[in-house]
């Protein structure tokens, strides 16, 4: 019997985690420190949901609304993008999704059809690879080494007649790096010279650790003959529940992801829509706290880096919501030592397993931390059970 497309794609690797917690008890004193998933888990803040509840008390909140989005959404994020990015974009080059996992899709959608090839470096997000996979899109990995860092020249050598597009996600979901721009700028130099889109997804850019615009992409007047931009609101404004993302494209791009979009969502939901236009319109100070709380955190976890090392773990790297170790137990598949640590340390967290072609030995010996939802108190207490 032939194997559909979903049944020869691998499981959602965070439920397959939430399992692990089935049965275990954590005691009051050692509590379970979640690290296995990269999403807020606090509400919007007050004023945003004092908002939202006005919002639902206009009829237009629960309708169909346009397939690409509210107008004054994608004027707004063409402005500010255009702003922060020195370039020009028009709000017809905007699209609003149903979340960024849905952008991609959609944009996969546009660009691919059974048979082609997408190159993603590894680690890579493994809703990418799923995506790919349901779609019969081969995903061609990018090695990226000791620094986490693709390598333009490595990618060359991938490409074939069938290759698309190149995929980048800076910062790095899984590992957090955050890639320099002229590293950026060269897979853009390379996706143009040899006739492919380079996507780039920035669901974390509201937490790089650099000031100012992370590359310059958009400077270049011709952007939107080679690039593709993703981006979430989730992350942002604690949007996760109301899925709301974008993509920004050529408009002949967006043409056909409208296609997509009458098909599968019809449109954005429009409440959080609505939430991320008055967020960008009223809570640039209150994000801002929110970036220099995740930078607090990340350089927590980067100062236990000696620490973590005592007992063998070895930090590679860490960037908006993500750190990347290498375990110490050699011979030993994370994949094993995963479930292991949930019961013995009471700490869930993601093997690097989830995050590499399947019997890449990287993926056996590396994990990956979502350490966004920890405070610093919280990052200590995880770094003092990992050491124990």
């Amino acid at each position: 019997m032939t194997l559909t497309r979903t049944a020869s794609t691998f499981a959602p690797p965070v439920m397959e985690a939430r399992r692990w917690i089935a049965g275990v008890t954590f005691p009051p004193e050692r509590p379970l420190i979640n690290v296995s998933q990269a999403a807020p888990v606090a509400a919007p803040p007050p004023q945003m949901r004092a908002a939202m509840a006005a919002f639902l008390e206009e009829t237009e909140t629960h309708l169909y609304g346009p397939d690409l989005g509210l107008p004054a959404l994608r004027a707004r994020i063409a402005a500010d993008w255009s702003q922060a990015y020195g370039g020009q974009i028009g709000p017809e080059q905007v699209a609003v999704t149903a979340g960024c996992n849905q952008a991609f899709c959609a944009v996969m959608a546009a660009l691919t059809t059974e048979g082609d090839e997408v190159i993603l470096p590894t680690p890579w997000y493994f809703n990418h690879k799923m995506w790919l996979d349901i779609s019969g899109v081969k995903a061609v990995p990018l090695g990226t080494g000791a620094n986490l860092l693709p390598d333009p020249e490595e990618a060359a050598a991938l490409i074939t007649g069938r290759t698309r597009a190149i995929v980048l996600v800076s910062p790095n979901n899984p590992t957090g790096a955050e890639y320099p721009p002229e590293l950026i700028a060269a897979f853009r130099d390379l996706a143009r010279a040899r006739g492919l889109k380079l996507v780039v997804d920035e669901t974390y850019r509201d937490f790089h650790s650099r000031p100012g615009a992370p590359h310059d992409l958009f400077t270049d007047p011709d952007w939107a003959d080679v690039l593709v931009h993703l981006y979430s609101f989730s992350k942002a404004y604690r949007l996760t529940g109301h899925r709301t993302g974008a993509i920004v494209a050529s408009e002949a791009l967006l043409a056909e992801v409208e296609k997509f979009h009458d098909a599968v969502v019809i449109c954005a939901p429009t409440l959080g829509q609505r939430a991320a236009l008055w967020g960008m319109e009223n809570l640039s100070q209150w994000l801002a706290g929110e970036r220099a709380e995740i930078l607090a955190r990340r350089a927590a976890i980067l100062s236990a880096k000696e620490t973590l090392a005592t007992k063998g773990w070895i930090l590679h790297e860490a960037g908006a919501y993500f750190a990347y170790l290498t375990h110490p137990e050699t011979g030993t598949s994370s994949a094993d030592l995963a479930p292991r640590l949930v019961r013995e340390r009471g700490v869930l967290m993601l093997p690097g397993t989830m995050f590499m072609p399947e019997g890449d030995p990287l993926g056996a010996a590396q994990m990956r931390v979502a350490f966004a939802n920890l405070d610093v108190p919280g990052i200590q207490a995880f770094v003092e059970r990992m050491t124990a």
